[in-house]
């Protein structure tokens, strides 16, 4: 359950950019954004003056030939996904985004997919499709995804890494005190689905529904009790080696960024509820706030990629039970972006925010290379006491940017990341964090 002051936290995050829906979105130090003038067109970016990955492609192949002014440039970007840790091995596979504005209406939001399928050493196996699309005019955004996977999920124990308070021994396997890892295989199926209608100014309410569902689960505690994962089943009445969590999902959405890869501007907002039921199959009945808040702000009109960003992402229980996978943390956000520093999943808790912000900036002229660096403060509430905003656990770091895709703003992101507890990563992604 939300204690008090979580609570109120909570409701005033939502009460102030509902506000923003109400009142409409309050002037940048840029230009007013053109979504804000019914009539007006959002400008056009000059892509001439910058460089993608397409334009070196060409020099290298083509000495340089002009490219045919006609030519309808593509907006699918194609790279290897690669990656290599202790926990999944060497990583091997192919990752594609693909973006468009549908329709002939420039002021119709830019719609993006993504697909990426992946195997690693040690029989890892993930496959997903996710897309956000705006149809002609912003009547209607359809989001969704669907993951297949053979998975593993490194547990480090519930909580935000405080360390074990004078509880008791299952209080102490719980936390994890030695942040000694346990993988937990299973396999995954998620398949997600939300239709929003535009309903005012920028403003999107939606509905769908969203299935996760975990099969074979083994993490080689027979017991159940020796890990984190087997005690919090235990606690909760979970079985061990499967579940479903499958809910009804409620959102309101209010948008005003001018691109979903690399916004410039604006403000994206997303609140949501989502309700678990068993009656339609989730092992589980269970109440979950969510709240994803953006803002974008260009700190010049000469050079619009110079840009100052903050993202706020939570997630809190308010009745009933997750399952202990399923729990909000470090690369749990609907992109798997957050908390960079970390470990995905490093912290599990009910109760979870993450505040991230990330200076972005040029480095050449013809922005092919870019920049950024970045700081995240991550909270949670644990098993003993640690209550939401209690405590924060900090990540660092900074990143390159190439320049891919010019037409739909696709970077290939590099960042190298710092933690607490040990923890450091490079990160290899396509377009921003957030």
């Amino acid at each position: 359950m939300i204690d008090r002051k979580a609570f109120l936290v909570i409701a005033l995050i939502f009460m102030g950019v509902s506000a923003y829906s109400q009142v409409g979105h309050p002037a940048d130090s840029l230009k007013s954004d053109s979504l804000q003038h019914p009539g007006k067109l959002r400008p056009v970016e000059d892509l001439s003056k910058q460089y993608d990955f397409s334009d070196l492609t060409r020099y290298i192949l083509f000495h340089n030939r002009p490219e045919n002014p006609n030519h309808n440039k593509s907006g699918i970007t194609v790279v290897p996904n690669v990656a290599a840790n202790p926990t999944i091995g060497a990583q091997g596979g192919i990752k594609a985004v693909a973006g468009k504005r549908l329709g002939t209406d420039p002021n119709t939001l830019f719609s993006v997919g993504a697909t990426s399928a992946s195997i690693t050493t040690k029989g890892i196996i993930y496959f997903y499709i996710n897309h956000n699309l705006f149809t002609p005019g912003n009547k209607y955004n359809f989001q969704g995804n669907l993951v297949v996977s053979k998975s593993v999920s490194p547990d480090f124990g519930y909580g935000i890494g405080r360390t074990s308070r004078g509880g008791s021994a299952s209080d102490s396997v719980l936390a994890d005190p030695t942040h000694k890892v346990y993988p937990v295989h299973s396999t995954y199926f998620n398949f997600r689905e939300k239709v929003y209608k535009n309903v005012a100014k920028n403003l999107f309410v939606g509905a769908g529904m969203s299935f996760e569902i975990r099969r074979n689960i083994t993490n080689g505690d027979t017991a159940g009790s020796a890990t984190p994962y087997g005690v919090y089943n235990i606690r909760h009445d979970m079985p061990q080696d499967r579940y479903s969590m499958n809910g009804f999902l409620f959102n309101v959405e209010y948008i005003t960024r001018d691109n979903p890869n690399r916004a410039y501007k604006g403000i994206y907002f997303d609140g949501g509820i989502r309700i678990n039921q068993t009656w339609i199959g989730s092992t589980k009945n269970s109440v979950q706030l969510t709240s994803d808040i953006r803002k974008y702000i260009s700190l010049s009109t000469a050079t619009p990629e110079f840009v100052l960003a903050f993202w706020n992402w939570g997630a809190y229980l308010v009745s009933g039970t997750l399952p202990y996978l399923e729990l909000p943390g470090p690369a749990r956000d609907g992109t798997f972006r957050s908390g960079r520093g970390y470990t995905a999943q490093y912290f599990r808790s009910t109760l979870f925010n993450d505040t991230e912000g990330e200076l972005r900036f040029p480095i050449l002229a013809n922005k092919f290379l870019s920049g950024v660096v970045f700081g995240d403060l991550m909270s949670g509430n644990d098993a003993m006491g640690t209550k939401l905003f209690q405590q924060f656990e900090p990540g660092y770091g900074a990143g390159l940017r190439v320049l891919f895709n010019k037409a739909t703003r696709t970077n290939l992101a590099l960042d190298y990341a710092w933690g607490r507890f040990g923890n450091k990563g490079f990160f290899l992604n396509l377009n921003e964090a957030f």
